[in-house]
């Protein structure tokens, strides 16, 4: 039997969602980090895309989110996990990440790249 593969980024809150649930079901997977913009991606284009255990594919939000209703949590941390998420909404809406990032990581004084809209579902 593999391990669940999470092709994901940091900064997508789809991304982010999917992670949050696996961790309320306690189940340990592998996050494997995308390029930033969809074409280059190397055929892997909607994130978040999750690898089963047995290989298959799930790919984009609902996709996911439907096949993760199928298991089952592994320690019984489901409510507890979702009370801590409850607790930190203040950090989250106020971008604590994003403050963190540049206060202890800055990235060089490079033009940012452009971002390019998320497509719909």
């Amino acid at each position: 039997m593999g391990v669940i593969e999470l092709y994901q980024a940091e900064w997508c809150p789809y991304s982010s969602a999917v992670r949050e649930r696996l961790t309320e079901l306690g189940i340990d997977f592998v996050a494997k980090q995308v390029a930033p913009r969809r074409k280059d991606r190397e055929g892997r284009h909607e994130i978040p895309l999750l690898v089963a255990e047995d290989g298959e594919r799930f790919e984009g939000t609902d996709a996911v989110f439907g096949y993760l209703a199928t298991l089952e949590g592994r320690h019984g941390w489901e409510h507890e996990h979702r009370a801590q998420y409850r607790a930190h909404r203040e950090d989250r809406a106020g971008e604590r990440t994003g403050r963190v990032l540049a206060e202890k990581a800055p990235l060089s004084a490079a033009k940012p790249a452009e971002s390019e809209p998320r497509a719909p579902q």
